[in-house]
């Protein structure tokens, strides 16, 4: 059991309806219903009767409705005193450019919410220099594809991406594949294709799952910077295969571009959190780490990281 399942419960009956709470929490209506599943599932009682005007706690749910406000008050206050602590100092996170689309603003948001005092330098570059900046001890904390390189890291699955073909919506390169609709490896064998070089991990990853197929792909350039990269599948230069968050930085996504998941399981991209051993990190680090992962974890849960899952 979670903080976050009391507070997703404590809301539903206070406002007393699932949709309410979820537009207020800022989650889609699917996920807080499985988040109140799993409670009663761990519970093995039912907490919440389904009625014509919404829902209302059971017997067993009210008693621990008023439970769960008596532990969320004592959890605030806990988080209040830790805040006034005033933690400081400086951490060091690396995200990838497709990542960091998604995750890097609300995370120094939140940040500078929580531990105003904390000075953070995010950095955004490929998985194998962040992989380098932290052997080297020259960061805390990265989020990463290959974990293979790991020297004495501290390393925790974090979520898994689906993988879209995304092109131009004004100049698709492969005009039979429709925007939304799913897409298998197969299909991709003629569509031209513009991935990273071969040293980063997706591209590795995704000529892996060609290969696995028994399928070419059909190489139309190599370009290991995310932005021009996609301004070239903007242009109609050729299509690519990338998470979601690819487009994530963009506001005018849905006229610019077109994406198709691709249906293969064995396409998709597994990211890690990974940092300096524990006695190696501040307390500001460790701060920062639990930071992270929380905003992931709100990211995934509300429905704003599209086609992303947590890991088991």
């Amino acid at each position: 059991m979670e903080l976050r399942q009391l507070r997703y419960f404590v809301r539903i009956v206070e406002l007393g309806s699932m949709s309410r709470a979820a537009l207020d929490l800022d989650m889609v209506q699917s996920a807080l219903s499985q988040q109140v599943s799993r409670l009663e599932s761990e519970l093995s009682t039912r907490l919440l009767q389904r009625t014509s005007r919404g829902v209302i706690p059971t017997e067993a749910g009210l008693a621990f409705f008023h439970e769960a406000q008596l532990s969320l008050r004592h959890a605030d206050q806990a988080i209040h005193a830790a805040q006034q602590a005033r933690l400081s100092g400086a951490v060091s996170m690396g995200l990838s450019p497709t990542i960091a689309n998604v995750l890097g603003l609300p995370l120094l948001r939140a940040m500078r919410e929580r531990y105003p005092d904390v000075r953070l330098h995010m950095v955004s570059a490929l998985s194998g220099h962040l992989t380098s900046l932290l052997n080297a001890r020259q960061m805390d904390v990265a989020i990463l594809f290959d974990t293979q390189s790991a020297r004495r890291w501290r390393v925790t699955p974090l979520l898994e991406e689906q993988l879209f073909l995304i092109q131009s919506r004004q100049s698709p390169v492969a005009p039979k594949i429709r925007h939304g609709a799913p897409v298998t490896l197969a299909q991709l064998q003629q569509v031209p294709l513009i991935l990273p070089s071969g040293s980063h991990g997706l591209r590795s990853s995704v000529m892996a799952s060609f290969t696995s197929a028994g399928f070419q792909s059909q190489m139309a350039m190599e370009i290991d910077s995310l932005p021009l990269l996609m301004e070239a599948v903007d242009a109609g230069m050729g299509a690519t295969v990338q998470p979601w968050s690819a487009v994530g930085m963009y506001r005018d996504a849905e006229a610019r571009f077109q994406w198709s998941q691709i249906a293969d399981d064995s396409v998709r991209r597994k990211a890690a959190l990974c940092s300096l051993s524990d006695d190696e990190l501040s307390p500001a680090a460790l701060a920062a780490r639990v930071v992270l992962v929380d905003c992931a974890r709100r990211l995934v849960e509300s429905g704003q990281w599209l086609g992303a899952s947590l890991a088991a």
